[in-house]
């Protein structure tokens, strides 16, 4: 009996959510009294550094039919990897591929799934596992009977823990089958910080009244080694493009910091980013819903207030 976790990895380069699901398959591991394997479809850079965060074997399948992602066909090679390796429980992290291939691999394994998952299960009697509701509005407890059981983990919900071990890496031969999908056309988005991976978020609205007064929130991006974001409004005017959305019906995000200017707090946009640990509000109205959900809130003109955070955030760098 072993933890498998799913490597999930782009452009050559392992997700960090990847980093953060390993660490959670090597402590529940632990707690299970088992060991924890790691599954790669494909050849990252960095795939030794998994190693370091308690996975003891990885698992490795090459095949060029795997280079673009169809969730039926992964899942298929997923759960033939969980059913040679004798995993009881699958890890994922619960982002765009997790939540197309976890539901998928549950299926095939006949295993209980909890997707959305914040924090390790409680063991003591039933497997008990603690997972987002109603948006991030609310927690549930989940009881999970089935023998085998497939976890996604929540992306920034869990530490990145280092153990300083090392792993082995092994072929594996899986049925691989022709996707069912085919890509046409591929459209890259550009930035220095990729969004759902960012530790911090600067995001604005229509407060800043046009695309033209945009620098102020790169610059403070920039200072903070931040990612830049919207709200829906601006994307839809195309002030911004969609891929820095966030909300609802755009990218949900939960970085450690995210910074909201010139935004209003739609239920909406706070649902996209309400698992965000510290959320920090700039808005010269102090009737701004979204007050009522930051951590900290500045009433004031964005137009005065990010150019002294600039200053004072180069200033405490030393720049």
């Amino acid at each position: 009996m072993s933890v498998l976790v799913f490597i999930d990895h782009i452009d050559g380069h392992i997700k960090k959510a990847s980093f953060e699901a390993a660490s959670y398959a090597a402590q529940l591991a632990q707690k299970t009294g088992t060991t924890a394997e790691a599954l790669v479809l494909g050849n990252p850079n960095d795939l030794q550094s998994i190693g370091k965060y308690g996975i003891t074997k990885i698992h490795q399948v090459q095949d060029s039919k795997l280079d673009k992602l169809d969730a039926q066909v992964y899942a298929k090679v997923v759960a033939q990897a969980a059913e040679a390796t004798g995993a009881n429980i699958v890890v994922f992290s619960n982002n765009s591929s997790g939540k197309a291939i976890a539901p998928r691999v549950a299926v095939r394994l006949k295993a209980g799934l909890v997707a959305g998952a914040t924090a390790l299960p409680d063991t003591n009697g039933a497997f008990t596992v603690r997972k987002n509701v109603f948006s991030g509005k609310a927690f549930a407890q989940v009881s999970v009977k089935t023998d085998r059981k497939v976890i996604a983990l929540n992306p920034n919900a869990f530490a990145i823990t280092e153990s300083g071990g090392s792993a082995e890496v092994v072929p594996f031969s899986a049925q691989v089958d022709e996707p069912k999908l085919r890509v046409t056309a591929t459209t890259k988005t550009s930035g220095k910080v990729a969004l759902t991976e960012a530790d911090i978020v600067v995001s604005a609205g229509r407060g800043l009244k046009g695309p033209e007064n945009w620098k102020m929130v790169e610059d403070l991006a920039d200072a903070l080694g931040a990612a830049t974001a919207c709200s829906r409004p601006v994307a839809d005017a195309h002030w911004r493009p969609h891929n820095e959305h966030v909300g609802q019906t755009g990218v949900a995000i939960a970085p450690n910091l995210y910074i909201a200017i010139g935004i209003s707090g739609a239920i909406q946009h706070l649902a996209g980013v309400n698992r965000s640990k510290t959320i920090v509000v700039i808005n010269k109205d102090p009737e701004a819903p979204f007050f009522k959900a930051a951590d900290y809130g500045i009433v004031g003109d964005a137009f005065e207030v990010v150019p002294k955070m600039v200053e004072a955030v180069k200033k405490y760098k030393g720049v």
